[in-house]
Formats: C-alpha cells, sequence, structure tokens
C-alpha cells in the first residue's frame, strides 16, 4: 500500500511547535504533501530532519503559501523529474502553490502539492484566485491527457483547494454560498469541471454522499467543538490510480488544544506496484 498524506501545516514552524514531528513519527506516510509552509527550504529541511527527503518551493512573496513533498529518505531514490511552476509567466501571488514530483514505481506516478489562493469575495484576492484556477486547470488537462496514453504515467493532485464542491462540503452551505470564498458557484464550476471530466474525487467516491467528512475548521469561535467544518483539502486523481485507493483517514485532532493547524491532515491509502 501507497499511503499518501497531505495537509495545510499553516506554517511549518508553527506546527512544529504544535507537535509536527510526534505526528510524523506516530504515521510516517510513504509521501507526504505540505502546502501553506511558508517557510524557506532549508528551513523545512532541517524541521523535518534527516529522514526525509524533501523538494519544497516557498513563496517568492515572503510568509506567504509555499509547497512540499517529502518522502522517507530510503526511497529518495524513486523521485524523478520535479516541476515547481503552473507556466513561464507565474506571478509572485502565484509563486509557491504548485509541486510536481514524479515517483518512479512500476506504476509510474505524478504527485502534485498545491495550494489554490484562499481568496476573499470582491476583493483583488478573488481577482488572484479567479485568474489561477484556469491555469490549474490547463496544467490537470495535460496530465490527464499523459494518465491515458500509451505510457500511462498516472497522477494525483492534492492539497488545499480553498472550495468545498457542493453543500455536503461545508456544515453551514446557505449562510457561506455565493457569500463567502470558497463557497462562489465561480469556483465551484472549476472543482466539478475536474470531476466531470476524468479526474476521481477519491474521498467523495470512498466515502459517499455523505455530511463531510471535513477538513478545516476555523480557529474561531466553536467551529471545531461543534464540527462546523469545510472540505476544502482533496486527492484528486486519474482513473486508473483511483481504481487502486482503498481506504482514506482524516486526522482530525483529539480536542481544540491539540490541533497541529486549522486543517486536519489526510490520508488515502493506494495499492500499487
Amino acid at each position: 500500500m501507497l499511503n499518501v498524506t497531505t495537509v495545510n501545516l499553516n506554517g511549518i514552524r508553527a506546527a512544529a511547535k504544535r507537535g509536527l514531528n510526534d505526528w510524523l513519527n506516530r504515521q510516517h506516510p510513504d509521501v507526504l504533501l505540505m502546502q501553506e509552509v511558508r517557510a524557506p527550504e532549508e528551513v523545512t529541511r532541517e524541521i523535518l530532519g534527516s529522514q526525509w527527503h524533501v523538494v519544497a518551493v516557498p513563496s517568492r512573496a515572503k510568509g506567504r503559501a509555499g509547497v512540499a513533498v517529502a518522502v522517507p529518505i530510503e526511497n529518495e531514490a524513486l523521485i524523478g523529474d520535479v516541476r515547481t511552476t503552473l507556466d513561464d509567466q507565474e506571478s509572485d501571488v502565484d509563486s509557491g502553490r504548485w509541486l510536481e514530483v514524479d515517483l518512479e514505481f512500476a506504476t509510474p506516478l505524478t504527485l502534485v502539492s498545491a495550494y489554490f489562493h484562499s481568496g476573499e469575495k470582491d476583493t483583488p484576492k478573488q481577482d488572484a484566485k479567479m485568474a489561477h484556477l484556469p491555469m490549474v486547470s490547463a496544467r490537470m488537462s495535460e496530465l490527464l491527457k499523459a494518465a491515458n496514453s500509451a505510457k500511462g504515467r498516472q497522477a494525483l493532485v492534492a492539497g488545499d483547494f480553498n472550495i468545498v464542491r457542493s453543500k455536503l462540503d461545508i456544515k453551514n452551505w446557505k449562510p457561506n454560498h455565493n457569500k463567502r470564498a470558497g463557497v462562489l458557484d465561480e469556483e465551484i464550476a472549476f472543482v466539478s469541471s475536474w470531476a466531470e471530466g476524468g479526474w476521481c474525487d477519491t474521498v467523495r467516491e470512498l466515502a459517499g454522499d455523505v455530511q463531510g467528512p471535513y477538513t478545516w475548521w476555523s480557529w474561531r469561535g466553536k467551529a471545531f467543538d461543534n464540527d462546523a467544518g469545510w472540505r476544502i483539502d482533496y486527492q484528486f486523481v486519474t482513473a486508473d490510480l483511483a481504481q487502486k485507493a482503498r481506504s482514506f483517514s482524516i486526522d482530525r485532532a483529539a480536542s481544540y488544544d491539540a490541533r497541529m493547524s486549522d486543517h486536519a491532515a489526510l490520508t488515502v491509502s493506494y495499492e500499487i506496484d
């Protein structure tokens, strides 16, 4: 089994103070995809330690975004090509949001750690988000085409998409729908188009049409205690890999004060060669 974990750290230095390394020692995923790292690559490497091989892409906007992929050091030789941008015209605000790493298993895989803009309705932040999503769609189309070709390199795009897909993905749909970023129809249309176009939303397929399971709860108020969450962390995979997904887990903290981040880590287990 290949256990792939994705987690928005809400800052790797803050997560380290809240028990990141103890958590990693317990979970020990085969691949760790991280978002909102908010640190230079050398800091990420230092915090994770020598037992991990790390590929990281910080944002050029200091203290923002940042994505990384880590594998146990014994699997370092499996790493192939790395791609760190969506296009050659990447802006500073778009940097540190997309990282592709090829892993050369018998079934070759491209794994992507992605962090989409959070956005804010009717502000320039939302404009940046809506400009970023078409670039994501274009690259996902290329990855899907490669997966469906004779060579069949499968792909997994995971991370914090900052968009729900439907009312099943948010506890309080009505007061948020088309009123807050992440719950706007224009954003949802992008995620829906990927699912309808050949990508599999692994957790939704495994969980079925149930409310949640949520991966993010605000730090504020009683959102965590009341399970007023959002499902905005995903693992979207190509068709052949989707057939190999066996189970998932969301590592929700036992209590508010035990949280490592405002997101919970999402792990999916795939049975691959």
